[in-house]
C-alpha cells in the first residue's frame, strides 16, 4: 500500500497531468483560429499535409566562389528542414501558440504586429533547441505585464499541438503506407549516399527533442548513416548544443575545424561550422513543396556565411562540383 507521500506525489501529477490537458486543447482551440485567420490574411496553404514537388533540376547560388569542400572529412547536419518534412508546418503551429497567449494580455497590439514579432524570433531561433524560442516567448509575456508558466511547459504544450499535427505522417512511415523519401527533403538520401562514398564521417545534430529526432530518423531509414551519432536537444538544455558538439568532436578527434561541411536550414549550424573554419550550405527550404527558395531563410543563412544555397538536392551533380570540383 503506498504511504501518504506516495499518494500526494501521485495525486499531484494527476493534477499536473490533467491542467496541461486542459492546457492543450485550449491552446489547440486558440491555434486553429489565429491559423485560419492567418491563411485567409496570407493566401497561405502551408498546412498541407504532404508535400508536392517538382523533380526538376533546381538553382544552386554560389555565394563565395572561392570556397571548397574539397578537403572535408566531416559532414555536420541538421535534421528537420534540412534532411526531414515529417515536421513540416511547425511554424505554422508556434508561431500561433504564441500569438494568440499575447494577443490575450490585451495590450493593444493588433494579431498583425504580433505576428510579425513572433515570426521574427522564431525563425531568428531556429536551428537552436525549442527550449530557447519558448524562453524568449516567455520574456515577451514577461514584458507585457503577464505571468508566464515555465519555458519547459509551453515547450511541451507546443510538442503536444505539433503530434496531432504530424502524427499520421509518423504512423503512415512505420505501417509502410508512405516512402520515407516522399517525406524528405528532395535528393537528400542521394546526397548522404554521396558523402559516404567520399569517406565523410557524418554527424546529426537537432534542435528537435532527441528521442523524437532519433525515432524520425529511423522512420526514414537514414539513421544508419550517421556513424557518427545523432544528436538532440534534452530538458537539461544547457548540456547540449551544436557548438559544444562541434568543439567536443574537435576535441575528441584529430579532426580540424577545417574539415567540416555544414548542411542546414537554421543560422545556428551555419554560424558553427563557419566559426571553426569549416565550409556550410544553407539549405533554404520553402517548405512543404522545397521547390523554391524561403528568401527570409536564405537571407539569414548568407548573413552568416553560408558559401552555396539550395532549396532542395536535386542539383545533385551541380551541388557536387561545387562542393569538391569536377570529377
Amino acid at each position: 500500500m503506498p504511504g501518504p507521500h506516495e499518494c500526494s506525489a501521485g495525486r499531484e501529477a494527476e493534477e499536473a497531468d490533467t491542467s496541461r490537458g486542459s492546457a492543450v486543447a485550449s491552446a489547440r482551440d486558440r491555434v486553429s483560429h489565429v491559423q485560419r485567420d492567418r491563411r485567409k490574411r496570407t493566401g497561405s496553404t502551408s498546412d498541407r499535409d504532404l508535400p508536392h514537388w517538382s523533380l526538376a533540376c533546381t538553382p544552386l547560388e554560389i555565394l563565395d566562389p572561392a570556397s571548397s569542400a574539397a578537403g572535408a572529412r566531416v559532414g555536420l547536419f541538421d535534421f528537420d528542414g534540412t534532411l526531414s518534412l515529417i515536421r513540416a508546418g511547425w511554424f505554422d503551429v508556434m508561431v500561433p501558440m504564441m500569438v494568440e497567449t499575447l494577443l490575450d494580455l490585451r495590450t493593444g497590439e493588433s494579431e498583425a504586429e504580433l505576428t510579425e514579432l513572433v515570426e521574427g524570433y522564431v525563425g531568428h531561433l531556429t536551428g537552436r533547441q525549442t527550449i530557447y524560442q519558448m524562453i524568449e516567448f516567455t520574456e515577451q509575456i514577461t514584458k507585457r505585464g503577464g505571468t508566464p508558466k515555465d519555458p519547459l511547459e509551453y515547450k511541451h504544450i507546443y510538442l503536444d499541438l505539433l503530434m496531432d499535427k504530424i502524427r499520421h505522417r509518423r504512423e503512415d512511415l512505420r505501417s509502410g503506407r508512405v516512402d520515407p523519401d516522399e517525406l524528405m527533403v528532395p535528393g537528400a538520401r542521394r546526397l548522404l549516399d554521396a558523402m559516404l562514398e567520399r569517406g565523410l564521417r557524418l554527424y546529426l545534430a537537432s534542435g528537435t527533442d532527441q528521442p523524437y529526432m532519433q525515432e524520425e530518423a529511423r522512420l526514414l531509414r537514414i539513421d544508419s548513416y550517421f556513424a557518427g551519432g545523432m544528436h538532440g536537444a534534452l530538458d537539461d538544455y544547457k548540456n547540449f548544443s551544436k557548438k559544444i558538439l562541434v568543439e567536443r568532436i574537435i576535441d575528441e578527434s584529430d579532426y580540424a575545424g577545417s574539415e567540416f561541411l555544414g548542411f542546414g536550414d537554421g543560422f545556428v549550424e551555419i554560424e558553427v561550422v563557419k566559426t571553426v573554419g569549416g565550409s556550410a550550405v544553407g539549405v533554404a527550404t520553402d517548405e512543404p513543396d522545397c521547390v523554391s527558395v524561403d528568401k527570409v531563410k536564405r537571407d539569414r543563412l548568407a548573413a552568416v556565411g553560408a558559401d552555396w544555397i539550395v532549396p532542395n538536392f536535386n542539383a545533385h551533380n551541380e551541388l557536387m562540383a561545387a562542393l569538391f570540383g569536377a570529377s
